[in-house]
C-alpha cells in the first residue's frame, strides 16, 4: 500500500507492509521546505533516537539556521535501518525539498547509511562523526597504547592543517605505539579522507565535525516525547516540541532585528559587519578579531599571481604558523586552517593580513548570506515553480514583543501596594498550574480514543531495531530473578530437594 499527498503546506509518504500496517513514512512541514532553501548545504542525520512504544526507528534530518540553532528539516519513521530504507527516506527528501542535494550530511558510522548516501547523494560530501570514531580509541586500542599515547594521538588529529602532514606524524604514531600492523588503525587511516580535519576541513559544515548535534536535540526532545508514546501520541508531542524551537528562532529573529550588536573594537570593519551577520555569528567573528591581534606576519615569497605569508601565533605554550596567500588576479585570500571553507567565518590570520593593509570594511565576499540577518528573505519554491510559504504563526513574534510590555504593566501596578501583590502573586501561581497542564497536554487515552485520524493503518508490531540490543544477562542475575525456591513435596519454601530437612537422614 503506498499513499502520497503533496501539496504547499505539507509533504508526506507512507508505506505499508501489506499487512494494513505501515513500515515507513517520511514527511516534511512548508515551515522546514523552506528553511531547507537557505540552510540546506549541510544536513547532520542521525537514527539513535527511540521514541515510540513500537521501537520504530526516528530518523530526522538536521540542520542549522542563521543564528546557529538547531532546525528540522524533515523527519521518518522507518521499519528497519537497511541500505534499501534509507535509499527510500533519501530519494522522498530530493522530492520534497528545493534546491537538490546538500553539500555535507554528517552521520555516524554506519554501513547501510553510507551505501544509501553514495546512491541516493552522489556528489554530496559524507562526513563521519569524528566524535563517534575518536571515543573508540579506547576501546580498540589496547590499553597500555591507549594510556600512554592518546593525547599524542590527539595532537595529531586536530593538531595539523596539511594532509602530508597529518600522514607523517600518523605513521610516527603508529610506529612508536608499536600498532603498525593494528587492523581497526588501519582502517580507520584508510577513512581519513572522511573523519580527519586536515582532509574534511575543506569541506563547507557550518563548523560541524560531528553529530553531537543530533545528540542535543535528542535530549532537547525527550522533555516532550517518551517510548511509551502511540504514533499518535508522538505527533501531537513533536509538533508541540517544533514550534517551541521554533519559536526560539523567531526570538533570536526579534533580537537582531530590534537590538543593535555592540561594538567592542574601534573599527570600521568591526562596525560594518555588525550590521549584517546576527548576533551569533558576529561574536564568533569578533572573537577571530581579537585574536587577529595576537598574530605576527612574515613575509614568505611573492611571484606574478600571488603572495604568500606565515602567520604565527602562540597557543598553549606552542608556536604554530599558517599559510596567507593572496591571489591578486581574483583579489582574494586563502588561508591554511581552512576557517572560512569550513566555517563561513572568515579566520584570524587573513584578519591580520587586513589589519596590515588597513582594510576598512569587510569584502562582501567573506560574508556568507547563510549567516546574515537577512539570510531568509527571498523567494523559495518547490519542482513545479509555486513558492513555499512558511506554515510557521507570524503572529508569535508580535506575541513575544507585546506580551512582555503587558506583564511588566501589570507587576508595576501590582507594587503599588501589598493587596496588590498578594493578588498578583495567588493569580499568577494558578495561572502556572493552568499552563502546566495544558504544556503537558491530554492523556495517551484521550489521544489515542478521540481522533478517528489513526485509522488509516494498524499499529505496528514491536521490532527489535539496529543498535537497541538487550544488555546480556548473567547467569546469576537469572537465578536471582527466578525468584525464591519453594520445593513442593514438603510444602515449604527456601530450599530445594537437595536441601529439604525431610531428606537429610535420607541415605
Amino acid at each position: 500500500m503506498a499513499e502520497q499527498k503533496k501539496n504547499e503546506a505539507f509533504y508526506f509518504k507512507i508505506e505499508g507492509d501489506g499487512h494494513d500496517r505501515f513500515s515507513r513514512r517520511f514527511w516534511a512541514d512548508a515551515t522546514s521546505r523552506r528553511a531547507y532553501g537557505f540552510y540546506g548545504d549541510v544536513v547532520v542525520f542521525d537514527t539513535t533516537f527511540n521514541t515510540n512504544r513500537y521501537d520504530l526507528t526516528f530518523a530526522p534530518m538536521l540542520g542549522v539556521n542563521n543564528h546557529g540553532q538547531t532546525i528540522v528539516l524533515a523527519c521518518a519513521f522507518l521499519s528497519k535501518e537497511t541500505t534499501e530504507s534509507f535509499v527510500w527516506m533519501f530519494e522522498e527528501f530530493k522530492k520534497a525539498m528545493p534546491g537538490g542535494e546538500p553539500k555535507t550530511i554528517i552521520t555516524d558510522q554506519d554501513a547501510a547509511m553510507a551505501r544509501a548516501i553514495s546512491i541516493a547523494f552522489p556528489t554530496t560530501f559524507h562526513r563521519l562523526c569524528i566524535w563517534h570514531i575518536t571515543s573508540k580509541f579506547s576501546v580498540k586500542l589496547p590499553h597500555s597504547a591507549y594510556k600512554e599515547y592518546w593525547r599524542e594521538f590527539q595532537k595529531v588529529i586536530w593538531d595539523t592543517d596539511n594532509k602530508d602532514e597529518f600522514d607523517a606524524k600518523w605513521n610516527i604514531m603508529v610506529t612508536k605505539a608499536g600498532l603498525t600492523d593494528h587492523p581497526w588503525l588501519s582502517s580507520m587511516f584508510d577513512l581519513r579522507e572522511s573523519w580527519v580535519p586536515a582532509y574534511a576541513r575543506q569541506f563547507f559544515a557550518t563548523g560541524m565535525s560531528s553529530s553531537q548535534r543530533a545528540e542535543g536535540s535528542h535530549g532537547f526532545f525527550k522533555q516532550y516525547i517518551s517510548r511509551r508514546n502511540s504514533l499518535m501520541d508522538f505527533i501531537i508531542r513533536f509538533e508541540r516540541a517544533l514550534s517551541h524551537q521554533r519559536q526560539k528562532e523567531l526570538v533570536a529573529d526579534h533580537v537582531d532585528a530590534f537590538e543593535m550588536a555592540q561594538c567592542i573594537l574601534p573599527m570600521p570593519m568591526n562596525k560594518q559587519t555588525a550590521t549584517l551577520y546576527t548576533r551569533t555569528m558576529f561574536q564568533n567573528f569578533e572573537q577571530e578579531l581579537i585574536q587577529s591581534t595576537a598574530c605576527f606576519l612574515e613575509f614568505k615569497t611573492e611571484d606574478a599571481s600571488k603572495v604568500v605569508f606565515n602567520v604565527s601565533e602562540r597557543k598553549n605554550w606552542e608556536t604554530r604558523v599558517a599559510e596567507v596567500v593572496y591571489v591578486k588576479d581574483s583579489d582574494h585570500a586563502l588561508c591554511s586552517c581552512k576557517r572560512f571553507e569550513f566555517v563561513g567565518i572568515i579566520c584570524k590570520h587573513v584578519l591580520a593580513l587586513f589589519r596590515r593593509d588597513h582594510i576598512e570594511y569587510m569584502p562582501d565576499k567573506y560574508i556568507l548570506k547563510r549567516w546574515k540577518k537577512t539570510a531568509k528573505s527571498g523567494l523559495v519554491s518547490n519542482a513545479n515553480g509555486n513558492e513555499i510559504k512558511d506554515s510557521a504563526d507570524p503572529g508569535l513574534l508580535i506575541k513575544r514583543s507585546t506580551m512582555p510590555q503587558l506583564a511588566s504593566d501589570v507587576v508595576e501596578d501590582a507594587l503599588m501596594s501589598e493587596e496588590g501583590c498578594e493578588l498578583l502573586s495567588e493569580t499568577l501561581k494558578s495561572l502556572q498550574v493552568k499552563l502546566k497542564l495544558l504544556k503537558d497536554g491530554p492523556s495517551n487515552n484521550e489521544v489515542g480514543g478521540s481522533s478517528s485520524q489513526t485509522q488509516y493503518m494498524k499499529d505496528r508490531k514491536r521490532v527489535r531495531c539496529k543498535g537497541r540490543s538487550k544488555r546480556v544477562t548473567a547467569a546469576k542475575e537469572k537465578a536471582m530473578k527466578r525468584g525464591i525456591r519453594h520445593y513442593r513435596e514438603c510444602g515449604h519454601i527456601g530450599h530445594d530437594r537437595r536441601q529439604c530437612p525431610r531428606n537429610l537422614n535420607t541415605p
